[in-house]
């Protein structure tokens, strides 16, 4: 679900092509996110899970995969070990 979340807010706020995401050695930095887009497009993250992620800077040096990876062991973290249910609909 934490992928489908952050394909969404890419493909619908900043207009990324869905076709990217096909590619397992995509890397955050060829997503041209400017600083801003990364800190945005984390909010919706941390809005469905309560918390702030912790140095979102070190995301653009990573591949996609390993950035949602990173992302998923830190809710984990903060969740005692669980993957709590995230949903796809935006938090209002």
């Amino acid at each position: 679900m934490l992928e489908q979340i952050i394909k969404n807010y890419l493909v619908n706020t900043k207009g990324k092509d869905p076709a990217l995401f096909e590619d397992p050695t995509l890397q955050v930095s060829a997503l041209d996110l400017d600083s801003l887009d990364m800190v945005e497009m984390l909010f919706e993250i941390e809005d469905r899970c309560g918390f702030q992620l912790p140095d979102p800077t070190r995301y653009p040096q990573m591949t996609f995969r390993d950035m949602l990876a990173d992302i998923e062991a830190a809710i984990r973290e903060h969740n005692n070990g669980e993957l709590p249910e995230l949903s796809l609909e935006e938090n209002k």
